[in-house]
């Protein structure tokens, strides 16, 4: 059989990510607000790629916390109005070459509504139709065998705290599972923003587990926390 792929180099691989809102507190206790596409989940444990020097990650490295708002299609305008701003005063020079513009009230720019939380300081985006509370427990460096890069981009390991979902997103006749059919994440592909489709491709043998046996211990221990 002939192989029909060609080998290529692209400069990114972007191959279709969540967006997601990562709200922290600056150093003067002000809210910052900034869109990011590097996250994937395990059980409760998130992993967010990001570059080290930057506002938020910094806030992270100081505070050991922040809040992982999920965005929907609706929110797509509040993605584009964010996605050049930085709460940075002294701007890395990659990102004054990206055309970064400051902006310390990032969530008025976005026009997202601050709420509190309930074990973080951070606060989450009223907007976003889920938002996880975390703390940070463990940083580490990626690319750190390249020495032409090795110290600028960290993934940060966190452990939400709590889950907050709209009541529209929930399965019918169950208080603790989002339906899949109903939550319609932003998704970032190769730089680009789409939705999802709510229509089941075809029936996923893994749905025939039941959900609570994938249930770990950071779910008991998020209710100790707040």
């Amino acid at each position: 059989m002939t192989d029909p792929h060609v080998t290529i180099e692209p400069s990114i691989l972007y191959l279709g990510t969540p967006v997601v809102l990562i709200s922290t507190l600056n150093e003067d206790g002000t809210a910052n607000i900034a869109p990011m596409s590097s996250a994937w989940w395990l059980g409760w444990r998130c992993m967010l790629g990001l570059q080290t020097a930057s506002q938020t990650p910094q806030n992270m490295i100081r505070t050991g916390e922040c809040v992982i708002n999920l965005t929907s299609p609706a929110q797509a305008d509040a993605v584009n109005r964010l996605a050049r701003l930085t709460g940075t005063k002294a701007m890395p020079e990659l990102k004054k070459k990206l055309g970064y513009a400051y902006e310390p009230r990032k969530f008025e720019a976005a026009g997202l509504t601050p709420v509190a939380s309930q074990t973080v300081a951070a606060p989450r985006a009223l907007e976003c139709p889920i938002q996880l509370e975390a703390v940070v427990a463990a940083r580490h460096d990626i690319m750190g065998d390249d020495p032409q890069v090795a110290g600028l981009i960290s993934a940060f390991e966190v452990r939400i705290t709590r889950v907050h979902v709209h009541p529209s997103l929930l399965m019918e006749g169950h208080e603790n599972r989002i339906d899949p059919a109903k939550w319609q994440p932003l998704i970032m592909n190769f730089q680009k923003l789409y939705g999802v489709s709510n229509v089941e491709i075809v029936p996923s043998r893994l749905a025939e587990i039941e959900e609570k046996l994938y249930r770990m211990p950071d779910v008991d221990r998020a209710r100790l926390a707040g």
